[in-house]
């Protein structure tokens, strides 16, 4: 009798990285939001792009997706697609036009969007990612719904330059020493799909602060994120300094004042409050919004209503489009979900680049957001 392709080994099963008795095409979990991806932030020093891109995986879902989004000018292009996932190589990080080649772990990337021979002025590019600093753990991240497990994240962060070509609309774009952060993650997210029941009724998200901020100075990587209840009691919160050949240095309990954009919960500015741990004097980061991108739109994060990570859109399945920036009511659930903005940070006497990504739903008492139409005051 044949023996069926899902109960034979795969190639990753030769080497000894085993953490349960399974191949390593299974995951520990049947939870059906397993997911195992990444995020790529590429910062335009001056401003005038940002270039995101990721890729996932969904093992209980069988599928692999992956997308890029390139904010320029008001105009957000996007590249996305998804395929039926390999279980026999799940060492090749490639869908559709979308590539991430792994040169050197913790060093170097080779990161690849190929032009669409129906529209060559469309995006593409080739882009060599290496690492500045050691990558750094983020503090293990959970969240519960009553006693229900939603989300378990094991995440680390890495701050690099970049170099390359990118092209869009016929326009070549020379990229040399450009700021580049990533992030991975793995565990347990939502994937859209799921009915709420009782719990999601029983409790209902009231509001939700967050920040995630890594930032490349030239001598040193700075990673700061903090995630707020309603009324402000912090679930998640970190803010740690690392520098080549030091001990990584936590700065204390980062607080964040924000200059939101009136009439909105856009960020203009932002001053994060940190305290040396050696002299106990306080430091304050400096933040300068340069350009845009949020996530919900091309990005497939939630709310997005044209395409979410995770969801089967069959096989061999590529999507490009832009989307017109200029209008935000265009984009109403833009604003429910989260933005990351470029950004220029300023520390002790240094200036920096990277991502303040924000988002804020909901009540907020401490930022005087008392429901979802709550915005920033106009300014008189």
């Amino acid at each position: 009798m044949p023996v069926a392709d899902d109960e034979r080994p795969v190639a990753l099963d030769e080497y000894p990285v085993h953490q349960v008795p399974l191949s390593m095409k299974h995951v520990a979990t049947g939870d059906r939001n397993a997911y195992d991806r990444c995020i790529f932030h590429l910062v335009d020093p001056e401003g005038h792009f940002l270039l995101i891109l990721g890729l996932g995986v969904y093992p209980n879902l069988g599928v692999i997706d992956a997308y890029a989004t390139l904010r320029a000018g008001d105009t957000l292009h996007a590249v996305r697609a998804s395929d039926a996932l390999d279980d026999a190589d799940r060492m090749r990080m490639e869908v559709g036009p979308l590539r991430i080649r792994v040169e050197r772990p913790l060093e170097e990337f080779v990161l690849t969007c190929a032009a669409d021979p129906d529209d060559p002025a469309g995006l593409s590019y080739e882009l060599n990612w290496r690492a500045a600093f050691p990558a750094l753990w983020e503090p293990h991240h959970i969240q519960r719904r009553g006693g229900r497990l939603t989300l378990e994240g094991k995440r680390f962060v890495q701050a690099g330059r970049v170099d390359g070509r990118l092209r869009i609309g016929g326009r070549e774009i020379d990229v040399r020493d450009w700021t580049g952060t990533r992030d991975r993650s793995w565990g347990v997210r939502p994937v859209p799909g799921e009915e709420g029941g009782r719990l999601a009724q029983d409790h209902p998200t009231e509001g939700f602060h967050w920040i995630w901020a890594p930032v490349r100075f030239d001598d040193r990587f700075l990673m700061i994120v903090t995630q707020e209840d309603a009324d402000g009691h912090r679930t998640l919160t970190d803010a740690t300094l690392v520098q080549q050949g030091h001990r990584d240095r936590q700065l204390g309990w980062p607080l964040t004042d924000i200059t939101y954009r009136p009439g909105t919960r856009h960020p203009e500015s932002a001053v994060v409050h940190l305290t040396d741990p050696l002299t106990r004097k306080p430091l304050e980061l400096g933040v300068e919004i340069l350009i845009s991108s949020p996530l919900a739109l091309g990005a497939g994060y939630p709310p997005a209503d044209d395409w979410q990570h995770g969801t089967w859109q069959g096989r061999g399945w590529t999507d490009r489009r832009a989307y017109d920036l200029a209008d935000p009511s265009a984009h109403p659930l833009a604003a429910y979900g989260v933005t990351d903005h470029a950004a220029r940070f300023t520390l002790d006497g240094q200036v920096g680049h990277g991502i303040f990504e924000h988002g804020s739903f909901g009540r907020h008492d401490p930022s005087g957001f008392t429901g979802f139409d709550s915005v920033a005051p106009r300014r008189p």
